[in-house]
C-alpha cells in the first residue's frame, strides 16, 4: 500500500513542487496577468518541438480556474497546433505558483520566477524542475537587455541557457 500512495503522489502530485533554488514572485496579480503572451525563448520538448509562432492566452474559467490555451504553428505539417488546459494557485493567489494540467488530474508546476511587476510586459518561467523554462512577453520580441537579464537569471538558477529555442513569430 505504502509503494501504490508513492506511485500516486508522483502521478498527481509529484511534479509540482518547485526546483531547488527556483522561488515564485510575490505579490502576483492573476489579473494582470491574463491575457495574450508570446513564447520568446523555451526548452525543447517534445510537446513543442518544430514549434514557431507560439502564444499563451490566459483566462478565467466560471470555476475560478484559469484557462490555458497553447497554440503554435508546424512549419513541418504545414498547420497550428494547439492545446488547452487549466491552472490553480498551489498556494495563495499572491503568489505566482501555479499548477497546469493538460491531462485530466496530472499537473505540473508553473511558476512564474521573474515578472515585470509593473507593466507585466515579460516573465520567466519555470516547470517543475530545471529541464523546463519559458521566457514570455506580451509582443512577438523582447528588449535584448531584458533577455539577456533573464537568460543571465536562469543561467544563475542553473538552467540549460545554451540550450533555449528562441521562437520565431515571422
Amino acid at each position: 500500500m505504502k509503494k501504490l500512495s508513492m506511485l500516486i503522489y508522483l502521478l498527481l502530485g509529484g511534479c509540482t513542487g518547485l526546483p531547488e533554488g527556483v522561488r515564485p514572485v510575490q505579490d502576483f496579480s492573476l489579473d494582470r496577468f491574463l491575457g495574450s503572451w508570446y513564447e520568446i525563448a523555451r526548452l525543447d520538448h517534445s510537446f513543442e518541438r518544430g514549434l514557431s509562432k507560439v502564444t499563451a492566452e490566459y483566462s478565467l474559467n466560471d470555476d475560478g480556474t484559469v484557462k490555458v490555451v497553447n497554440k503554435g504553428f508546424s512549419g513541418q505539417k504545414g498547420k497550428w497546433k494547439s492545446a488547452e488546459g487549466k491552472a490553480r494557485f498551489v498556494e495563495s493567489e499572491d503568489l505566482g505558483y501555479l499548477k497546469v494540467s493538460f491531462f485530466g488530474p496530472f499537473y505540473g508546476s508553473y511558476i512564474i520566477v521573474e515578472l515585470d511587476k509593473e507593466t507585466y510586459r515579460y516573465a520567466l518561467i519555470s516547470g517543475p524542475n530545471k529541464d523546463y523554462l519559458w521566457l514570455l512577453a506580451r509582443t512577438p520580441e523582447m528588449e535584448n537587455g531584458v533577455k539577456t537579464r533573464l537568460v543571465a537569471r536562469a543561467k544563475d538558477l542553473g538552467f540549460a541557457v545554451d540550450s533555449l529555442i528562441y521562437v520565431d513569430h515571422d
